[in-house]
C-alpha cells in the first residue's frame, strides 16, 4: 500500500514539475513578453482571479484604454494569454478557422452540456452538422414565435387583473419558460409546455435533465479553472461529473426518441412546404437522408441526436436573455418604449409576419441597440494551432520601444476576443457608447464596417465561418416578444436600478438581484396593461 502512495505522489509530483517547467518555458519564450499589458496580479493565478471577480465593473475595457486594444494579460503561473478588440486582428482570427479553434478546456466545457454537437466540433464535423437557418426556414417558424408571446402576454393580462390592473412578474423565468417551448416546437417538433406548467405538473423529462447540465455550469470559479488548466485533474470523479453523465444520458435517450418519430413523419412525406416537418431537426434528417449527399457526409444517429441539447442551449439561453435585457433597457429610457409601442400599435394584427415584424424600423433598432449593449455571450476563445502572424489595424509599441503592425503568435497560444469590450468601444459607438439609445441605428450609413461581425457590424453573434447560424431565428424571436409585449404593457422595474446585477451562468449574461444572490438570476418588472393608462 505504502509503495503505491509513494508511486501516486511520484506521478502527481513528477506531472507538477513538468507543468511549471512548461509554463516556464512558455513563459520565457512567448513573442507576447514585449506587449503591454497589466501586471499579474498573483504568482500562481496571474490576472485570472480579477477577470472573475470582476468581469462587470468594466475591467477589460479600462485595460483597453490603458494598453491600446492589443496587450497580453497573464494566466496561470505566469503564461500568456492574447488579448484583442482590433477589428483587423479580429477578422484575421475568425476567418482562418484552419488556425484557431475553440480550444481544448473550452469542447471540454461545451461538451458537458450539449455532447458532440455542432458548438463544440470544428472542421469537416462542423461543416456536415451545419443545419439550414436560412430566411425561409425562419419565416415559416415566425408564428410559433408570436403564439407564444401571445400565449405569455394573455398569462400576463390574467396575473395584472388579479392585481387591479397592476402586476408584478419575473420576466427572466418566464421568457425562459416561453422559449423553452419555442425551441421545443420550432427545433424537433417536441412539445414541452412550460408555460402552462404549475406546481402540480411534473416536470418535463427532457429539459429536467437539461436544467441539471446547466446548473453545473454556473459562472468561473477556481476550481473549475484549475480542471481546465490541467487536463490530468478531469479525470478525478466528482459528483458534477456523475450528474452531467446521468444527465446526458438521459437527453440522449429522449433525443433518440424524438429522432425515430422525426424520422417516421420524413419517411411518410411530411415536407418543409407542406408545413409538416418544418421543425430543424427534420430539416436536418431530411438533408442527411437526401440521395445525392455521399455516405461520406452523413450524420449518425449520434450526431443527430447531439443537436437537440445543442438546439436548446444555442435556441433558448440566448434568446430569452436577449429579450430580459431588453425589457430591462427600455424600462431605464421611457422615451424610447413609448415611441417603440406607439409604432407597434400602427399595425392592425396581432399576429405578425416575419416580413411585417421586419418592416418596424424602430422595433428594428431597438433589437440592435439591446444586443450590442447587452450581448448575452460576453466573449470568444481561440487557440492557435500553429504559429501563426496577426496583422493589426493599430500598431503597438512594444516594452523595447519598437512600433509593430502585427503580433506573432505560438503554436497553442490561447487569445480572447473580448466581445462585450468591443460592443461598448467609444471610438466606435461614440461618447455615449455605454447608453441605450436605439435612434444610433436610424442612420443611413453603418456606424461601423470596421467590425467582422454577421449582424450589424457586432460581435454579438460572431463572425466567419464559425459565426452563430441560428441569428435570423433568435433575432426574429426577439421581435416578435417584443411587438407583443410592448403592445400590450407598460414595463418598469420591480427593483432599485442599483440592485439589478449580471450573473455569469457558464453560457450566457443574465440579471440578477444583488440583494437576493442565494435567488439566482432574475429580473423582477411591474407591469401594467396599456388601456389601463
Amino acid at each position: 500500500m505504502s509503495s503505491n502512495i509513494s508511486t501516486l505522489l511520484g506521478t502527481i509530483g513528477a506531472y507538477a514539475l513538468y507543468t511549471v517547467v512548461k509554463a516556464l518555458y512558455a513563459h520565457l519564450s512567448s513573442p507576447l513578453r514585449k506587449l503591454p499589458g497589466p501586471p499579474s496580479a498573483h504568482w500562481f493565478y496571474g490576472n485570472t482571479t480579477e477577470l472573475i471577480e470582476d468581469q462587470f465593473s468594466g475591467l477589460i475595457e479600462r485595460w483597453v484604454q490603458q494598453y491600446g486594444p492589443t496587450f497580453r494579460i497573464h494566466q496561470l503561473l505566469g503564461t500568456y494569454k492574447l488579448l484583442t478588440t482590433d477589428t483587423k486582428a479580429i477578422h484575421h482570427i475568425l476567418n482562418n478557422t484552419h488556425i484557431y479553434q475553440k480550444s481544448e478546456t473550452m469542447r471540454d466545457h461545451l461538451s458537458r452540456i450539449v455532447g458532440p454537437g455542432i458548438l463544440v466540433v470544428e472542421n469537416e464535423d462542423h461543416r456536415r452538422q451545419n443545419p439550414a437557418f436560412g430566411v425561409p426556414q425562419v419565416r415559416a417558424l415566425t408564428d410559433i414565435f408570436v403564439q407564444k408571446s401571445i400565449e405569455l402576454r394573455d398569462i400576463w393580462i390574467k396575473q395584472a387583473a388579479r392585481g387591479g390592473g397592476l402586476a408584478r412578474v419575473e420576466a427572466l423565468s418566464a421568457l425562459n419558460k416561453a422559449s423553452l417551448d419555442i425551441i421545443g416546437l420550432a427545433g424537433f417538433n417536441y412539445d414541452i409546455r412550460a408555460l402552462e406548467a404549475d406546481e402540480d405538473t411534473p416536470p418535463d423529462e427532457l429539459i429536467e435533465a437539461f436544467n441539471r447540465l446547466c446548473t453545473l455550469q454556473t459562472g468561473m470559479s477556481i476550481s473549475r479553472f484549475m480542471r481546465q488548466q490541467f487536463p490530468i485533474l478531469r479525470h478525478i470523479p466528482t459528483t458534477a461529473d456523475r450528474i452531467a453523465k446521468e444527465s446526458q444520458a438521459e437527453m440522449r435517450k429522449i433525443g433518440q426518441s424524438i429522432l425515430e418519430e422525426r424520422k417516421r413523419q420524413v419517411g411518410e412525406g411530411a415536407t418543409f412546404e407542406t408545413g409538416r416537418g418544418r421543425d430543424l431537426l427534420s430539416l436536418l434528417v431530411r438533408a442527411n437522408t437526401a440521395k445525392d449527399v455521399p455516405a461520406s457526409q452523413r450524420l449518425s444517429d449520434e450526431d443527430v441526436v447531439a443537436q437537440v441539447p445543442t438546439f436548446l442551449v444555442a435556441g433558448h439561453e440566448t434568446s430569452s436573455t436577449a429579450i430580459t435585457w431588453a425589457l430591462f433597457a427600455l424600462t431605464q429610457n421611457k422615451t424610447a418604449q413609448t415611441e417603440l409601442r406607439q409604432e407597434l400599435l400602427t399595425v392592425s394584427t396581432d399576429a405578425p409576419t416575419l416580413d411585417e415584424l421586419d418592416h418596424l424600423p424602430y422595433l428594428d433598432c431597438v433589437v440592435r441597440e439591446t444586443l450590442r449593449l447587452h450581448a448575452p455571450v460576453t466573449d470568444m476563445n481561440r487557440i492557435a494551432l500553429k504559429d501563426d502572424v496577426v496583422p493589426l489595424e493599430k500598431p503597438y509599441t512594444d516594452s523595447k520601444g519598437v512600433v509593430c503592425e502585427t503580433v506573432h503568435v505560438k503554436k497553442g497560444q490561447l487569445i480572447f476576443i473580448p466581445v462585450t469590450a468591443l460592443n461598448h468601444d467609444t471610438t466606435i459607438w461614440g461618447d455615449d457608447a455605454m447608453e441605450f439609445k436605439p435612434e444610433r441605428w436610424a442612420q443611413e450609413r453603418p456606424i461601423s464596417n470596421s467590425i467582422p461581425g454577421i449582424y450589424n457590424h457586432m460581435l454579438t453573434f460572431s463572425g466567419g465561418p464559425r459565426n452563430c447560424m441560428g441569428f435570423r431565428f433568435a433575432v426574429a424571436e426577439i421581435k416578435a416578444f417584443l411587438f407583443t409585449l410592448f403592445r400590450a404593457f407598460e414595463f418598469d422595474l420591480g427593483a432599485p436600478r442599483a440592485d439589478i446585477g449580471q450573473r455569469d451562468t457558464g453560457v450566457v449574461i443574465r440579471p440578477m438581484l444583488l440583494s437576493e444572490p442565494e435567488g439566482g438570476s432574475q429580473l423582477p418588472l411591474l407591469m401594467k396593461p396599456v388601456a389601463a393608462q
